[in-house]
């Protein structure tokens, strides 16, 4: 899982363009109806709105960019020397266009003056997340997927805004002497959170 960060001015001009549109490209079941944003992990990583208003003739593409697209920190080719490898740790080698149903939670988010959107993908689904490292407790014990289809109770050693440094508490003596480990933040449950693993 990685967390990827967009300047939310950025998307939000992203968003007031599919909204302003009467047309929008077609995703992978047929014509779209209605405004949102595309993912595209490709050259960079960055969000677009699905909106086709004669502006352009230039579909959605993974090996174009346009810098005025909502551009994920640290993955924008105009920007960023490093990018490809920031992307490739995020995505390894996938690339390709997602339609995503997050933009009416990234409004809110927006709304609310939030400076930066986060998301959270998998690689398969991208999901809006609000937490933030400060909202964890150093020393706080919570539950991460193991890996082997259950989890591992571990007490939170540190994070940053994309992923946490954990150690194993209260499983079996063989992981819990494993050493302190990197999970991404949104892998983080509370004990009482039931989410799928």
């Amino acid at each position: 899982m990685a967390i990827l960060k967009f300047s939310a001015s950025a998307v939000a001009a992203q968003i007031a363009h599919a909204r302003a549109c009467q047309t929008f490209l077609p995703n992978w079941n047929g014509p779209v109806d209605r405004p949102a944003l595309i993912l595209i992990v490709g050259n960079g990583v960055h969000l677009r709105s699905n909106g086709i208003d004669g502006t352009t003739t230039r579909i959605v593409t993974t090996e174009q960019a346009d810098p005025s697209f909502a551009f994920a920190d640290g993955m924008n080719p105009f920007r960023d020397t490093d990018w490809m490898a920031q992307r490739r740790m995020a995505f390894r080698d996938l690339t390709g266009q997602f339609y995503t149903d997050i933009l009416d939670d990234v409004q809110v988010l927006i709304d609310r003056g939030r400076g930066a959107i986060r998301l959270a993908t998998d690689g398969h689904s991208i999901r809006v997340f609000v937490r933030r490292a400060s909202d964890y407790l150093i020393g706080g014990t919570y539950e991460v997927p193991s890996g082997l289809g259950g989890t591992f109770r571990v007490i939170l050693k540190d994070a940053c805004d994309t992923f946490a440094i954990v150690q194993n508490c209260g499983n079996c003596e063989d992981f819990d002497a494993m050493q302190p480990y990197r999970v991404p933040l949104d892998a983080l449950m509370e004990i009482d959170d039931r989410r799928a693993a």
